[in-house]
């Protein structure tokens, strides 16, 4: 029977990636083409050979006498995958004129791979090159398939489903059938086509940030012809709360905040992140940051090592190895009390005398309500919610004012809460109270996870449409548009849960893992006739996110494969466009996911109003972008004049917003109930009820796992979790001791306690894998769910 190893391409695996006796069920079971203890062995000494560098850094972590973020294992890392026979290929992608695949930071487009929209080199990270080498697998065997069923697919880690190799021919598994089987495209569309001809509220999409703005734009342009609204998207799932919180505060939902602004800036006030480990090219504005006299203000539960220093690749002299300071205060808050610790920040601000009154009258609207809830909230109530000594409340508001210019950021850590949009409007109400927002070097700027997930909102992949982008639309197409909303990620769970769609077509993404309460999620999945998967690499939501009637695995070529050019859209508003490639598999066997839409709007709509064939030249769809998407006008000369942008409109330099009266529109924000519930409500057994933080790991990339451990935080394997000491002892556990987490959704056996730097009633374990535990506890505002704060309990 075939080794699944033997489909993996030859990806760096450090030695403490060891398979321990805690490994999931899926790694031991014997299904699994399980291993001799000597090929084992073989293995792991394969894995375990020293790096050159492997002296030099214990020495370094001998000489600091703690460990840092970053640093030497970096450079390990990519001197072992790059001086190597494999190393030319990888290097040759790497400079490929296209945007990084990883984080929405952005680096790459026309200036070449390894440079910013600032010019700066050396601005690619491990977790980039990480992406990077997965894409470069070999294919899928052609029999795989075949000689693999479902039950064992099924059983597969997230690491091992990503390494059986790049998908390079579609599939079906039919209703009944125990194996994928091969299919034609030609079949393959026809089938799409069939399952897309039902009632329009009964067809929906979901899709992922690392495709292409101009395969966002068709996809919602199909949808909406079909008089569908049912446009679900990863945002949905993760910084959903950021663009609704801002978009009704300053009237443009994305960061207000450019890269050259931020390097003007004397503050920095970081929420809710581990950049380190997520966002590493933001370390180097940090690194900058402190060596200029600025300050770094850091709040996150978890005392991450790179947030306290952080060894830079790109400062080999000054940062590398001695590593460089970050944080100049590091608070950890309760989880989900983020909003009580910054109507404190604005309380201390505000009984000091040191908020920006003439700002507040001149430039923002409903600042009155928002003084008088910090002026009369007491400290008590805030400091107990908040779980931090008014000292330190006072100490992080002195920071922010003795600074000219602040700039906020924050990642899921704000938006992965019951109250993520009041999180969001808290901050910003925070930055105006200052009068850091409408200048350069402040503002707000929230630190996006994939490639391209701000490009898909910006192309108008949402469940709701704005009037302007439907306007627009009528005009070229002639048609009036459904103005009703559609499903957003977590309303398509329920509705397919409740066997209201048929079809589902998921553009890249893994929105099985990607969800809370993933027996729901399958659930839900399983009463879709017909689910439609578009990716480079298998996931876990194509073993276990099946459809009724069929599921269908369709290949893809990659962002530096493309035989045409795209765009991306970073974080910060940057516009960068990606060249032609070519792909390292058979040409023939895969399509790109333009191709593959517009074949499928062909099919389904005719060459009218929309000659959708001809739009398989992506200079059309280019142009159709640049006469209907607001602020996008400059990508229809790009072809032209090669001219990557900041797209206008949203990088807000003066006190001027895109709201009605063009000011501010400041909001209250209730202060959130934290109660968690008693070990009773989990059934008769004792234990320890702890907040869960769901987090990914140091070598994750979303729901794609690289490595099982993460050395950061002292996690050795994916079936931790991470308590504070006191809370280990308070419960009469011991570090390394196994025992059961019970969420309110389902339970994990066999866990290893950790001891770690996390806050006391705080835990943390990795997500997906800790998805099993939780009910989706939803944001009534931005409907994106609360992996952040998980009620659970430990137990022996």
């Amino acid at each position: 029977m075939e080794d699944f190893s033997s489909s993996t391409a030859n990806i760096e695996t450090e030695g403490d990636d060891a398979q321990t006796d805690a490994q999931t069920d899926a790694q031991t079971d014997a299904q699994i083409d399980a291993q001799t203890d000597a090929e084992k062995e073989a293995k792991q000494k394969a894995r375990t050979v020293e790096s050159p560098l492997s002296k030099q850094l214990e020495q370094q972590q001998a000489d600091s006498g703690k460990e840092i973020g970053g640093g030497l294992p970096v450079i390990e890392y990519w001197a072992r995958n790059t001086l190597s026979p494999q190393g030319l290929p990888v290097w040759k992608a790497l400079f490929h004129k296209s945007a990084c695949l990883s984080c929405a930071w952005g680096t790459g487009g026309q200036k070449g791979g390894f440079t910013n929209e600032a010019g700066e080199k050396v601005q690619r990270c491990m977790k980039s090159m990480e992406a990077v080498i997965a894409e470069m697998q070999p294919p899928v065997k052609p029999h795989f398939f075949e000689t693999h069923s479902i039950d064992r697919l099924q059983a597969l880690s997230s690491m091992e489903a990503d390494r059986l190799g790049r998908l390079s021919f579609p599939v079906i598994l039919d209703a009944g059938k125990s194996h994928y089987r091969r299919v034609t495209w030609d079949a393959a569309y026809e089938l799409m086509a069939k399952a897309f001809r039902q009632p329009p509220e009964r067809v929906a999409s979901y899709s992922s940030g690392r495709s292409s703005n101009e395969a966002a734009y068709l996809l919602q342009l199909m949808m909406r012809l079909l008089g569908s609204n049912n446009l679900a998207d990863c945002s949905d799932l993760c910084h959903r709360p950021s663009t609704t919180g801002l978009s009704s505060m300053f009237g443009s939902g994305t960061s207000t905040v450019s890269l050259e602004s931020l390097k003007q800036t004397e503050c920095v006030v970081l929420v809710g992140s581990n950049a380190p480990a997520n966002h590493p090219r933001l370390m180097n504005e940090l690194i900058n940051l402190r060596d200029r006299g600025g300050t770094i203000l850091v709040i996150n539960p978890i005392r991450e090592v790179g947030l306290v220093k952080y060894g830079s690749p790109a400062f080999p002299v000054r940062s590398l190895i001695p590593g460089s300071d970050i944080a100049n205060l590091f608070l950890q808050p309760i989880p989900g009390s983020d909003l009580a610790l910054f109507i404190g920040i604005q309380k201390s601000l505000i009984e000091r005398d040191l908020i920006d009154n003439d700002f507040l009258q001149a430039h923002t609207e409903g600042w009155e309500a928002v003084v008088s809830q910090a002026r009369q909230t007491e400290w008590k109530t805030l400091t107990e919610i908040c779980g931090l000594p008014k000292t330190e409340i006072e100490a992080a508001a002195t920071l922010i004012a003795q600074a000219k210019k602040v700039v906020f950021a924050w990642a899921m850590g704000i938006t992965h809460q019951a109250n993520g949009t009041d999180n969001v409007c808290a901050i910003a109400n925070t930055a105006l109270l200052t009068g850091n927002i409408g200048k350069m070097g402040a503002g707000v700027m929230p630190i996006r996870g994939h490639s391209n997930v701000q490009g898909f909102g910006s192309m108008g992949v949402k469940n709701d449409i704005k009037p302007a982008l439907r306007e627009a639309l009528e005009k070229i197409t002639g048609r009036s548009l459904r103005r009703e909303p559609g499903y957003h990620a977590r309303a398509l769970i329920e509705a397919a849960d409740k066997a209201q769609v048929d079809t589902l077509l998921c553009l890249g993404g893994n929105f099985y893992a990607a969800n809370p309460d993933l027996a729901q999620a399958k659930r839900a999945l399983s009463k879709i006739d017909t689910v439609i998967y578009v990716a480079t690499k298998p996931n876990l939501g194509h073993f276990n996110g099946l459809g009724q009637k069929q599921t269908l695995i369709l290949p893809v070529f990659n962002r530096f494969e493309n035989p045409h050019k795209t765009t991306v859209e970073s974080g910060n508003n940057f516009v960068r466009l990606n060249d032609e490639g070519k792909s390292h598999l058979n040409a023939a066997d895969l399509v790109s996911e333009v191709e593959l839409l517009t074949e499928l709007a062909h099919r389904l709509h005719g060459s009218s109003p929309i000659d959708w064939r001809r739009l398989q030249d992506t200079r059309y769809v280019r142009e159709l972008i640049a006469r209907t998407i607001p602020g996008y006008q400059k990508i229809g000369e790009i072809d032209q004049t090669q001219a990557e942008f900041t797209i206008t409109g949203r990088i807000f330099t003066t006190p001027q917003f895109k709201t009605d009266s063009g000011r501010a529109e400041m909001l209250l924000t209730p202060l959130p109930y934290l109660e968690l519930p008693k070990p009773i409500d989990f059934g008769d057994r004792p234990g320890t009820v702890l907040a869960l933080i769901t987090a990914r790991s140091y070598r994750q990339h979303n729901t794609i796992v690289y490595k099982i451990g993460d050395k950061y935080r002292g996690m050795p394997h994916r079936q931790c979790i991470l308590m504070n000491p006191e809370d280990i002892e308070a419960g009469g556990f011991s570090d390394h001791q196994r025992v059961t987490v019970q969420g309110q959704a389902g339970a994990l056996n066999n866990i290893e306690i950790i001891s770690g730097a996390i806050r006391s009633g705080a835990a943390l374990m990795f997500y997906p894998e800790a998805n099993v535990l939780m009910k989706a506890v939803i944001d009534p505002k931005s409907h994106t769910p609360a992996f952040k704060r998980v009620p659970v309990l430990v137990h022996r």
